[in-house]
């Protein structure tokens, strides 16, 4: 086969054998777009995947519309989507055991202990056995190439990434959720690194993974390549998401900057003012519907870099799309979510009902049809599991897939390349018995021992028990490539050389009371983030308590009639803000006895420990056990 001077001049700067075996292994169009990207170690991962695992074809998709178009049609083509009645949607089936991130399967490879907390194997071992996994996982399918930037193209904060997957439902996925970067990948030269993802959905029987006991999610810490195989749940195949996340976090740390597991908006203050937010919050906490809330604008809802520049924090998302929970999305609580998943656009739904081309979900305010399409195959209301329970309609962590610039309310700034300021930071998870819901920290080391002892209560968007009450420092404890102490030692570090840094503030949406029902409703939390903004410009006063700062009375009721037209009462008020005492101790004890099993905890984070311990026993000496915020 004769190609033309372009490829010969590139496969001269390759390695012979190389060279020989892509040239037998990839047709010459996609040879062509392989080779136009100057980095022998792009085509050697391409080579290596190929040798492993076995595809029938190799397409290379660059950042022409002619080739993303190409991806979303195969994904339908092949049945891994579907069309719904509107224009742009379908929908996508994981299939029964593949509706979630896979925690004991996901793991580290490494060659240094990484602590108790974190999930992780010796590298070599760990390495051999997903790699047999991989063998031959792609005869018959064609593998897909892709190359993307987490954060804007061009951005000094952006990481290149190159993604191999025979998943057309991945390639689409991580169209709408990232930026292309073929282009980028073109200027590299052969110092340039990037992260390498290979993933595979192996054997599949109806567009369904069949091996799910092989189901393996690997990092490798020492090359920075992701392993995934035999799954398809975006959580767990789509590599740039939380699985670059974990190298993002090795690679930051060194270097000084933050990579987070964090939304980015602007709260928008009196006067026209945006002020930028970030904010950490488990899976099903309410971090997505915060960064969406009326008249607020979004930036990115899940994944965020903070880098210091000019005495000052800025951050980019890492991201250009979400991935969200679609539970209990509806009408009132989420309209700008709600329109977008109505109207023509590119959509993709996972593990919902289908019933007459129209997608219906928990919680969306609809009465559900009585038969349908679902993750199990066919159902109807009388489906009932092994155990003959009621099999609901649709998955409890069934997800959309959206491009943000889908969004009416996206923010200006989503692409700046320079990042946007960030000054205040929120910590929140679902604890439904402990913490106010709003409470600015005394400082920013206060308010970093506020995040490390974070604590939620588990949902549906991972494998196991719901309802357990869990630990999850700075709601990134999943995600950690290096352990706690040292990601605890970059937080403090990290205020050096800022004169005023961010505030942090935490909260907290899911305090109930004795009956277990909800004492704020799903549209408070715009008051909690409008009274932050406040304090970020010091225009609100606070009452100082023993865990923080927390808002007085008339501040609250005066922007719950501003901006909910909201009668706010002082019964209200008193049992939202009242301090716990008991279960503030119980809290920090149970944080103790976590830390005290892990190394090289920074004295810092226990003095903070100490500080709070003293100030509540001292309250409850003072006070008793149950504080109203009146009494400070």
């Amino acid at each position: 086969m004769k190609y033309n001077s372009t490829i010969n001049k590139r496969c001269r700067k390759v390695n012979l054998d190389l060279n020989q075996f892509l040239t037998s292994n990839i047709q010459e169009e996609q040879l062509t777009k392989l080779l136009a990207i100057p980095n022998t170690s792009v085509h050697s991962f391409v080579a290596e995947a190929i040798k492993l695992c076995k595809p029938a074809s190799v397409f290379v998709c660059t950042d022409s519309k002619e080739d993303i178009a190409y991806i979303r049609q195969k994904a339908l083509d092949l049945g891994e989507e579907s069309h719904l009645g509107i224009e742009g949607h379908t929908i996508h089936y994981d299939g029964p055991f593949d509706q979630a991130r896979d925690k004991p399967n996901t793991r580290f490879l490494s060659d240094v202990d990484l602590g108790e907390k974190i999930s992780w194997t010796e590298r070599e071992a760990g390495k051999e056995e997903i790699i047999n996994f991989l063998k031959n996982s792609m005869a018959g399918k064609e593998m897909i190439v892709r190359f993307f930037s987490l954060g804007p193209v061009g951005s000094n904060f952006s990481l290149l990434c190159l993604q191999i997957t025979d998943s057309f439902y991945v390639a689409h996925s991580e169209d709408l959720l990232y930026r292309t970067a073929y282009h980028s990948f073109e200027k590299i030269t052969e110092e340039s690194s990037f992260f390498r993802f290979l993933h595979s959905a192996g054997e599949v029987e109806k567009n369904v993974t069949k091996n799910i006991p092989n189901r393996r999610i690997y990092i490798d810490l020492t090359d920075e390549i992701v392993y995934s195989v035999n799954n398809q749940y975006a959580g767990n195949s789509v590599g740039l998401k939380k699985l670059a996340f974990r190298l993002a976090i090795q690679k930051a740390l060194p270097e000084g900057w933050l990579a987070e597991h964090m939304f980015l908006m602007a709260i928008h203050g009196p006067n026209k003012r945006k002020t930028y937010f970030s904010g950490a919050f488990p899976s099903a906490c309410g971090k997505t519907s915060t960064a969406m809330l009326t008249g607020q604008t979004i930036v990115g809802d899940d994944l965020v870099y903070l880098k210091k520049k000019d005495n000052q924090v800025y951050s980019v998302n890492v991201e250009s799309g979400i991935f969200g929970i679609i539970r209990d999305v509806n009408a009132e609580d989420d309209p700008v979510i709600w329109d977008t998943l109505n109207e023509p656009n590119e959509v993709i739904f996972s593990n919902v009902l289908v019933s007459d081309s129209k997608p219906y979900w928990l919680g969306d305010g609809r009465e559900p049809p009585a038969q349908g399409k679902t993750f199990i195959g066919d159902w109807t209301e009388d489906t009932v599991d092994a155990n003959n329970n009621p099999v609901p309609h649709a998955h409890k962590n069934a997800r959309y897939t959206v491009s943000l610039y889908s969004l009416s309310n996206k923010d200006p700034e989503i692409d700046n390349k320079d990042g946007v300021l960030v000054r205040g930071i929120f910590f929140g998870g679902r604890d439904s018995d402990t913490s106010v819901p709003v409470v600015e920290s005394f400082s920013w080391s206060h308010g970093v021992a506020i995040g490390a002892s974070l604590e939620s209560e588990t949902t549906a968007a991972t494998l196991g028990a719901e309802g357990v009450r869990t630990f999850n420092p700075m709601s990134i404890l999943d995600f950690l490539s290096v352990p706690i102490g040292k990601y605890l030692e970059a937080y403090f570090e990290f205020e050096n050389g800022l004169p005023a840094p961010p505030k942090i503030f935490g909260t907290n949406y899911f305090l109930k009371n004795k009956e277990g029902k909800y004492i704020t409703g799903m549209q408070d939390k715009l008051i909690w983030v409008l009274w932050s903004e406040l304090r970020v410009h010091g225009e609100v006063d606070a009452i100082e308590t023993p865990i923080g700062f927390i808002p007085h009375y008339d501040d609250l009721k005066r922007l719950f009639k501003e901006k909910l037209n909201l009668d706010y009462t002082q019964e209200q008020y008193l049992e939202q803000f009242s301090v716990r005492v008991p279960q503030l101790l119980a809290k920090i004890e149970r944080i103790e006895a976590i830390y005290s099993k892990e190394k090289s905890v920074p004295e810092q984070f226990l003095k903070e420990l100490t500080m709070q311990k003293e100030r509540l026993t001292q309250a409850l000496a003072s006070y008793g056990e149950n504080i109203s915020p009146l009494a400070f």
